[in-house]
């Protein structure tokens, strides 16, 4: 879902003549999902985009994986990944770090200084969230600016960049889908405006802003993801165009790369604990997104404002925790860059003693990231190498009226 759009300079009516001041045809280009029965947007670009002069084989970051064996619950201190300086020559695209993945959806965290490669995704769309840094991501459509905070929705198979432009590195949650990443359903109209009950609306979405054409660099580079024999059946190659793709002159339509900051995300509350759909922010197939914001909490003069415990039978849950204080996992080692892997199979819940500590409060100061799988998630190599050793076992200590022995 996304609502309508235009940019830059359009004829009246699609699919007819547009052009140059010098009397030549601008070349328009359909950009469309599902076979032409969905969301899809016209560009008009100065010179034929289906152009090529080479193609050659281009490894990405490494996407194998291996089972959660011992099945157990576990924590990845994703900022141990980077040391030192290393993070100014790394981009978001090359130098991503695969956490956890399955046949739906590959979680990475990327720590980045370097301009990336033109990039497309061709196996499904791409939802990057940015912890802290800042970015301009250039694509086709315009530029979208990133800072803390930020959801990047990126569709398939849409060229584009990451610049970033601060002086610290930019650190991102980076959610690469084997589907398309929308809202969720449920929030929708069935035209596809974002009902009263929303937590979000069209307002808090921000698009592509100008310009549209780059000067014509000549000969230029686009590393694709695509389907493949390569591990986990993926691959890429790099095309080289005869010229800069991004030389759209104007566009319109449904389909384009937005931005959401999470502090726009309006949380439902109420006067007992809401589940973990109250928080969603986007779906995928087979999967979903929420978040957990800073927020009012439980107000039932008996109730418990932290979660119970559960058992998702159909689900794996990922967290990230992106700053403050994570009422349920305090003791637990977890802070600000740590992701927690609650698999189906074993019930979880909040830490010994955090049911008791969280009576009475008022108020949530969190900002957590949530990804609910419904096949099991394995682990990528930085997710091995990120893992602490003793969280599985933090559960381990009995209460008796309230305390801890």
């Amino acid at each position: 879902m996304a609502f309508y759009r235009r940019m830059g300079d359009i004829p009246p009516k699609r699919h007819t003549q547009h052009r140059r001041r010098d009397g030549g045809l601008y070349y328009e280009v359909l950009v469309g999902e599902e076979g032409f029965s969905t969301d899809s947007s016209l560009l008009y670009h100065r010179h034929i985009p289906s152009a090529i002069v080479d193609s050659q084989p281009w490894e990405p970051p490494d996407p194998t994986t291996v089972a959660n064996l011992p099945l157990k619950p576990r924590h990845l201190r994703l900022h141990e990944l980077v040391a030192g300086e290393e993070w100014k020559a790394l981009d978001v695209v090359t130098g991503r770090r695969l956490l956890l993945g399955n046949g739906d959806v590959r979680i990475s965290y990327a720590v980045a200084g370097a301009t990336s490669p033109l990039y497309r995704n061709a196996i499904g769309d791409e939802c990057v969230y940015v912890e802290s840094g800042t970015a301009r991501v250039d694509t086709a459509f315009g530029t979208l600016q990133a800072g803390p905070g930020d959801y990047l929705i990126l569709p398939r198979a849409i060229t584009h960049r990451w610049v970033p432009t601060g002086n610290e590195p930019l650190r991102a949650l980076c959610i690469e889908a084997d589907s398309h990443i929308a809202p969720p359903k449920r929030y929708l109209s069935r035209y596809g405006q974002l009902l009263e009950h929303a937590p979000y609306c069209e307002r808090d979405l921000r698009g592509p802003d100008g310009p549209l054409v780059v000067a014509d660099e000549g000969e230029t580079e686009v590393y694709v993801k695509h389907r493949g024999r390569g591990p986990g059946g993926i691959t890429g190659t790099v095309l080289t165009s005869p010229h800069h793709p991004f030389d759209v002159v104007g566009w319109d339509g449904c389909l384009y790369p937005y931005a959401f900051n999470i502090s726009d995300y309006e949380p439902i509350t109420g006067r007992i604990h809401q589940p973990p759909p109250a928080h969603q922010v986007f779906e995928g197939h087979n999967f979903a997104i929420c978040n957990f914001v800073p927020r009012k909490v439980d107000y039932h003069p008996l109730a418990i404002p932290v979660p119970y415990y559960h058992s998702n039978v159909d689900s794996d849950e990922v967290l990230f925790y992106c700053c403050g204080d994570y009422e349920a996992r305090q003791g637990s080692g977890i802070g600000q860059g740590s992701v927690s892997l609650h698999p189906g199979g074993l019930p979880h819940g909040p830490q010994p003693g955090a049911q008791e500590r969280s009576i009475g409060v008022e108020f949530f100061d969190e900002l957590a990231v949530m990804i609910d799988t419904f096949r099991p998630l394995e682990l990528g190599a930085a997710g091995a190498a990120a893992e602490d050793p003793g969280y599985a076992w933090t559960w381990n200590v009995e209460e008796t009226g309230g305390r801890q022995r």
